[in-house]
């Protein structure tokens, strides 16, 4: 497990070309769980990149995989907002680090990925939200939760062509199947979204550890019940061990408290979750 990035209650932020700045605060927790020796999750939390990797392909692989992935993702930390195609050179880049890593065997390593960073697109401030594999994000906004990402595995495969219904996938047996990666050999192909930079949304990034643990009712419950990202991301983690935890857990909540314009004046949305932790 490695863990880059420190909790922060407040953080601003100016956005290049758009008069704007943001001010943002989150918190990011992980967990071995109960029935794992290993935690194989990685996490990164600092501005401008919010990402969680879910390392796979043995002992001590996956861990190597993850932590690959967010020591590389970490090397734009500090930059004020970033790009599909940094996001891009930076996986591709740990799929080779991956490779002379200890623990790796001749069938590979490999790992999910999922997760968020700041942008400025056509000009205006944005998040990029990219994911290979199962790890996911989801925001709320309005009260409103979605899941923004699409599962890369053989059951969302399944869902898409009428196969069988949500129910009947939370509960597959190849649940764990996944069809895309970073590593094994293959290259990295990131899913990519763009999400309006909305003052009072709240973002949730986090392995499979926690989604397989928690309904998206439940996941709303705890984002909507804790105004502070910090209990928020508290009470997600307790609540998906005491679920099971039959696998590594890591969650990160991110609140977009402001968006400021440089003139002086800020948006305070009376719908956001989290004001200053």
């Amino acid at each position: 497990m490695t863990q880059i990035g420190q909790s922060s209650t407040e953080f601003t932020v100016e956005l290049p070309s758009t008069g704007k700045s943001v001010t943002l605060a989150w918190s990011a927790l992980t967990d071995v769980g109960h029935r794992r020796e290993v935690n194989e999750d990685s996490v990164l939390a600092e501005s401008p990149i919010f990402s969680v990797a879910d390392g796979m392909g043995g002992h001590s692989a996956g861990d190597v995989a993850s932590a690959a992935v967010v020591t590389r993702l970490a090397e734009h930390a500090g930059r004020p907002v970033l790009d599909a195609p940094s996001i891009d050179s930076a996986l591709s880049l740990a799929v080779e680090d991956m490779a002379k890593g200890a623990g790796v065997t001749d069938q590979g390593t490999g790992t999910t990925v999922t997760g968020v960073a700041l942008a400025v697109v056509s000009g205006a401030p944005n998040w990029i939200a990219f994911n290979i594999g199962d790890s996911r994000v989801y925001q709320l906004n309005a009260g409103v939760l979605e899941q923004v990402t699409t599962d890369h595995s053989v059951v969302q495969e399944l869902f898409d062509a009428g196969r069988i219904t949500r129910e009947e996938a939370e509960v597959h047996p190849h649940g764990n199947i996944i069809t895309r990666a970073v590593g094994f050999h293959e290259p990295p192909i990131p899913d990519y979204r763009i999400l309006p930079l909305q003052a009072g949304m709240r973002i949730l990034v986090c392995s499979d550890g926690l989604s397989k643990e928690i309904t998206s009712y439940g996941i709303r419950h705890f984002l909507m019940s804790n105004p502070h990202a910090a209990d928020a991301a508290a009470a997600l983690l307790e609540a998906a061990l005491e679920n099971g935890g039959r696998d590594n857990v890591t969650v990160i909540v991110l609140d977009v408290v402001t968006v400021n314009d440089l003139t002086g004046t800020a948006d305070h949305s009376t719908d956001r979750v989290s004001a200053k932790n």
